[in-house]
């Protein structure tokens, strides 16, 4: 009825309808069909999931929902990671942008130690990421969210044998080079200015 897919079965097999950082999981791997993949888009960018700092696990104004819960409501750097890669998979460029944006924010903020988590905070009232209590800092699997948004950003995907570049950097960031790219290909470079325009 919300026009997301359901986080879980309950124990009787009904759907647990709670809106959650997870169908961003779904673009990620491509399981969603076209004509639903906007819907998700739209859920996962709107004021509920999006901080500004980027998407947090449980929605605003769920039964569950706190800012500083660890899975109701929290930031997760590499889940966001996957949900910016999801939705440029899917076409939505400027969305995994701007998701890309806010967590390179944040962490230039918690001095390139992203943690596991920050508070789900909207970005317009803290002006800062809040740090979790008890998340590590830095982080192991969140120290591999800015390389898969930069693969993300730059738009890399090999194909037979090449190395196809698409950039849609966030204009805040200006300009980037990534040199000798190592595959199949040989070595490559990428270059991107900053040309999308992103709400901070």
């Amino acid at each position: 009825d919300g026009e997301y897919y359901a986080l879980a079965l309950d124990a009787e097999g009904g759907q647990v309808d709670a809106l959650s950082s997870n169908i961003g999981h779904l673009l990620w791997s491509g399981i969603v069909t076209e004509e639903r993949a906007g819907k998700v888009a739209a859920h996962l960018m709107g004021d509920r999931l999006f901080s500004g700092w980027g998407v947090r696990t449980l929605a605003e104004g769920e039964g569950r929902y706190n800012p500083i819960g660890y899975h109701t409501g929290t930031v997760w750097p590499f889940d966001n990671s996957f949900i910016a890669w999801g939705l440029r998979r899917y076409g939505f460029v400027e969305e995994a942008a701007r998701v890309a944006e806010g967590i390179l924010s944040a962490a230039e903020l918690f001095e390139g130690r992203l943690p596991t988590a920050f508070a789900g905070y909207d970005r317009r009232a803290t002006r800062y990421p809040v740090q979790h209590p008890l998340s590590c800092s830095p982080q192991g699997w969140s120290s591999g969210a800015p390389l898969l948004l930069l693969r993300t950003m730059l738009g890399l995907e090999p194909h037979e044998g090449h190395l196809a570049v698409d950039p849609a950097l966030p204009t805040s960031m200006g300009r980037i080079e990534l040199l000798d790219i190592p595959g199949r290909w040989g070595r490559v470079d990428a270059f991107a200015r900053g040309r999308v325009p992103v709400e901070a």
